[in-house]
Formats: structure tokens, sequence, C-alpha cells
């Protein structure tokens, strides 16, 4: 690998443009870039056509890094060396591999929305506030290659660490859209979705409908459920029968249970 430019001082230009892209939503949506961390994520970023814009590497922890082919693949100019005590500071995980870049973020407006499938099966999650959730909505997505993702009335944006980190690279991976409530429910109308909330009132075991059309599965917070916009432009309320003492789970197991019913039944028309 050819010999690259070290940085040895929190205090570089460069460092506290990438500190503040880690920890700034604000920083990240005005610039449209984000700090990514982890050798599979950026791998897979760059496989799914993300830009990389710079790379930032500590030989002490990528103790291959003059041999790395992944690494060798970068001009030099986008390839920078950095001391420990730098990485440390830009890291954002506790166990780490020695490399971080500034990455290009993409457009994820509903309206560049297409399927190649006739009959798409699509996830969308209203106002999902925790990160860890997303993440996992995201890998649960990924596992049953859903044709797409929406985020309905997002609180964070999708570069937030956290959503990088628990998706394992999957958000880079995945067909993902934001939009509003009444923005993502007329796109459905148009489109010819049928719409399965999951919901406590006037609802159906989730095992007795029939997801074999265009078809939409929505889930809420936990806390809160569905906003009542949802509630009126459901094709029908969706429940996972409960045996125990509580009425709810993790909305992300909610999710992957719905999900791989609507897989099933739709392998048995194959």
């Amino acid at each position: 690998m050819q010999s690259t430019k070290y940085i040895s001082s929190v205090q570089n230009p460069l460092i506290k443009k990438a500190l503040l892209l880690k920890e700034k939503s604000r920083e990240r949506k005005k610039t449209g870039l984000f700090l990514l961390e982890g050798m599979r994520e950026l791998q897979i970023a760059k496989g799914t056509g993300y830009d990389i814009v710079t790379i930032f590497y500590c030989e002490n922890i990528l103790t291959d890094a003059p041999n790395n082919t992944f690494l060798q693949s970068f001009s030099a100019d986008t390839l920078i060396s950095v001391s420990a005590e730098v990485y440390k500071k830009m890291a954002h995980r506790d166990t780490t591999e020695g490399i971080l870049a500034i990455v290009k973020s993409k457009e994820h407006q509903l309206s560049t929305l297409k399927f190649n499938n006739p009959d798409p099966l699509i996830l969308i999650a209203e106002a999902p506030e925790k990160p860890g959730n997303i993440g996992a909505l995201l890998r649960t997505a990924d596992a049953a290659n859903l044709d797409a993702v929406l985020i309905a009335n997002p609180k964070t944006d999708l570069y937030n660490p956290n959503i990088i980190r628990s998706s394992v690279g999957c958000i880079f991976s995945r067909n993902i859209k934001v939009g509003s409530t009444v923005e993502i429910i007329n796109f459905l109308k148009k489109e010819g979705f049928l719409v399965y909330c999951a919901a406590l009132s006037a609802s159906q075991e989730y095992t007795e409908v029939n997801f074999k059309g265009p078809t939409a599965i929505v889930v809420g917070t936990e806390n809160s459920g569905l906003s009542e916009d949802w509630l009126e432009h459901s094709t029908q309320n969706i429940i996972i029968p409960m045996e125990g003492e509580i009425d709810s789970m993790n909305v992300s197991v909610s999710a992957a249970i719905l999900i791989f019913e609507a897989k099933r039944q739709r392998k048995l028309t194959n």
C-alpha cells in the first residue's frame, strides 16, 4: 500500500469534522456526510454504491493495514493513518476494528421508490424512536429480503451511529425511504397495496389474513402504537395472540413474526 498521510492530533480540522459527523445529526444533514465504523459495514457500503470520501485507519489496531487488500483498492489520497489516541476519540464502539470512514449519504425520498417485484412486500415503521429498534428492523428486513422499508415521521436521521451499528450494515443493503404518514398512506393507495396494521383494536389473527398481493406491514412504537391515520386506512388490523401476562412484544420481534408469516404464505404459491 502506498504511504499515506498521518494524523496524531485530535485538534486536526479533519478529525474535528469527523467528530461533528459522529455526534451531531444537524451536521450530518447539512453536509450530506456521515461517519462509518467497521470493516464489514464499510465493505457493504462500498459494494452498494456509497461514495467513500475518506478512510481513517489505526495500524496499532488494524495490524494488517499495509497488506489489507480492501484498503489497497482505494487511492492513497483517500487513506489517512491516525494514532491510537485519535482513533479512540473517533470510534463509537467499545470494541473496534481500527477503521472508520467519512461517507456520502444517499437520498431516501419516497418519490424515488420503485419496485421490481409485481407483488412487493414492504415494512413500514411509524415514528420509531430507539436506534436499536430501527437497526433490528433493518436486519429483519435484510433477512427476509423485503422490497423496501419505509420510515414514517422519523425521529432521528438514518445515519445515526447507533442505527448503523445495530443494523450491522443492513442500512446500506436495504431499499429505505422516509416520508410523513400521510405521504406514505397516499403512496400505498396509489400503488394498490394491502395495508396490514399491527394493532389491538378490531384485529384479526395474523395467520388468517392474505399476505400474497402487494403488501405493507405497518408497526408502531411499543408505547403508543400506531396513529389514527394508519388505523383509518388499514385494510385489516392484525394481532399476534399473547398467551402470557403482557399484551405486547418488542417491535422488531413482532415485525419479524409478521414478515415471516407473509414469506411463508408466498412460498406456498411458488
